[in-house]
């Protein structure tokens, strides 16, 4: 990679006056991750996709994004807040964070931003809505990017959080912060309810009842060629999303 495109890729270079078409805001939230991973786990995660795509969407669309750095407040289930720095962000502060952001960017004259969300506990669709009013010039796009292809096609038995993805893309960025030998099985109880496991209606789990390691899934199968061909895949589906986000007619 170019020392021009690496610039591109991070605000905590200089810019050197370089144009800038969109901004790419990672968010995460600070919680464990059963007992293998760390903390930052969906922030590390959100910022290295969002990194690698902004790469791409230049090197084959000639799109620049700027990545900014990744936000840490996350929402999170009752029985969370229990677990030892955990830090739950309510619905009114992630708004509050958003809407600094938006206004910032769009004082600058940048007017699309893309969220990259490593979270599944944050939903930022209500938040965008109300943006829009506030801000009807400037669009905001927003993505889980766990989820941006099917799990199944990529992982043998996928869960949802700690699990064979994350700790396989997680091995295929940062080897270093897998330390297997600590890891749970990542058992979990569903509801009891059938309706609720239909999903009939939903309510926030309760994460004290679900999980005893704080894991979703068994990690053991996870691989760094797993989380690479992953990964891959999905800074391939970001790129051509920034490079239509950017140059395309919405309608």
């Amino acid at each position: 990679m170019s020392k021009e495109t690496d610039l591109a890729l991070s605000c905590y270079g200089v810019t050197r006056g370089l144009s800038y078409e969109m901004a790419i805001l990672p968010w995460g939230a600070t919680e464990p991750h059963n007992l293998h991973l760390p903390y930052l786990t969906d922030c590390i995660l959100s910022h290295d996709v969002a990194v690698d795509a902004a790469g791409k969407a230049l090197e084959e669309h000639g799109v620049r994004a700027m990545v900014l750095p990744y936000v840490c407040m996350g929402s999170q289930n009752p029985g969370q807040r229990e677990l030892k720095f955990c830090i739950h962000a309510r619905y009114e502060t992630q708004k509050a964070i958003l809407t600094d952001i938006v206004a910032s960017l769009r004082h600058q004259g940048i007017c699309r931003l893309l969220i990259v969300c490593g979270h599944g506990g944050n939903n930022f669709r209500n938040m965008i809505r109300d943006l829009a009013v506030d801000f009807p010039d400037f669009t905001i796009a927003c993505s889980n990017w766990f989820s941006v292809l099917p799990a199944k096609d990529y992982f043998d038995a996928p869960g949802d959080h700690a699990d064979e993805l994350e700790t396989s893309v997680m091995m295929h960025y940062h080897p270093e912060l897998v330390d297997m030998s600590l890891a749970g099985k990542g058992e979990s109880r569903p509801f009891a309810l059938s309706t609720l496991q239909e999903k009939v209606a939903w309510v926030p789990r309760d994460w004290s009842k679900v999980t005893e390691d704080t894991g979703i899934g068994d990690p053991h199968a996870a691989t760094a060629e797993k989380g690479r061909r992953f990964a891959e895949a999905v800074v391939k589906k970001y790129a051509l999303f920034i490079f239509e986000f950017c140059k395309c007619e919405m309608y």
